[in-house]
């Protein structure tokens, strides 16, 4: 499992033309799924997401948490962070988890975050979505387990 975390100020997702998630600020989360992803590594990602501490405290320190800054997620699926470009000019996509895998997980993994007391908005699984966003910091965390 691979998830892309940037901190973000506003995040939108829009499917044509039509937003169907819409966050202020949070995590824009991109979310991508192997194979072998099990619920074990769904619960460990979530708790570490929602514990993360990337926003600032009155002195300036990465020491406040989403639930410290009344924040919110904007999760979105994103199978090309499996991508392979070792071969070639065109990526391949073995490695992703197939999508009657995948969205069932997505969908856990989502729920596992709203657990945690956070507001979850997302796209749509498999859409062609467009998403914009205002990058705090930047900062962009990439979480592999």
């Amino acid at each position: 499992m691979r998830v892309v975390l940037q901190k973000v100020n506003h995040a939108t997702v829009s499917i044509d033309g039509e937003v169907v998630g819409q966050i202020q600020k949070g995590y824009l989360l991109l979310v991508g799924f192997a194979p072998d992803d099990d619920e074990a590594k769904l619960d460990y990602l979530a708790r570490k997401i929602c514990n993360l501490r990337v926003f600032e405290d009155e002195e300036g320190k990465m020491n406040r948490g989403l639930a410290d800054v009344d924040g919110s997620i904007l999760s979105i699926s994103q199978f090309t962070l499996y991508a392979d470009t070792k071969h070639g000019n065109r990526p391949g996509f073995s490695k992703a988890a197939k999508p009657e895998i995948a969205e069932p997980l997505y969908r856990q993994f989502n729920a596992k975050l709203a657990s945690h007391g956070v507001h979850v908005e997302t796209g749509h699984f498999g859409a062609d979505m467009k998403v914009e966003l205002e990058n705090d910091g930047p900062t962009t965390i990439i979480y592999e387990k």
